[in-house]
């Protein structure tokens, strides 16, 4: 959704309060698609603070549907967006950028509210995700689910390093 800025810019002082709803159907990250479970509309707070100056203030909930690191089980991710920034339209997009104020969410005088929370659901994304604590994770021959009980695969681990060694007594074993 955009919201245009410019009219509250015109007004001095003036503060604006906008419920505006999240249009993303799915958050995509690295080739993946995530499906939102919850996402409540972001509630908006846009104030004038005279000079070409506007404060934008966010806040909502989302959820999405994750996958476990270790065991792939779906579990739902609960994340709070509380968002406030001041963005200085006296200065250039370029400007901004050398600043490194990355404020890809502002195109022209418009508030891309879709690009600002992808933004930070992406800044909140976690690097690694457990369904529990001791999770085991799935077996890497069969791929059974060890949280679900044990699997009959031999777990023996070899030494890499002895790989060749052991290749020679598998060919020469006496049968």
């Amino acid at each position: 959704m955009l919201i245009s800025l410019s009219e509250i810019m015109n007004t001095t002082d003036k503060v604006e309060n906008i419920s505006a709803p999240i249009e993303m159907d799915t958050f995509e990250f690295q080739g993946n698609s995530y499906e939102f479970i919850r996402k409540d509309p972001v509630n908006l707070t846009i104030t004038n603070l005279g000079n070409r100056k506007v404060m934008i203030e966010a806040d909502t909930k989302v959820s999405l549907m994750l996958n476990c690191s270790r065991c792939l089980k779906k579990i739902a991710y609960p994340m709070e967006i509380q968002f406030s920034k001041e963005i200085d339209f006296n200065l250039t997009e370029e400007e901004r950028a050398q600043d490194l104020d990355e404020t890809n969410y502002i195109v022209g005088y418009d508030l891309n509210v879709d690009t600002l929370i992808y933004d930070e659901i992406l800044i909140g994304f976690p690097m690694k995700l457990l369904c529990r604590e001791d999770c085991k994770g799935i077996c890497k021959n069969c791929g059974k689910n060890l949280n679900e009980g044990s699997c009959d695969c031999d777990t023996t681990e070899y030494d890499p390093r002895m790989a060749r060694i052991r290749d020679i007594f598998n060919n020469f074993k006496e049968v």
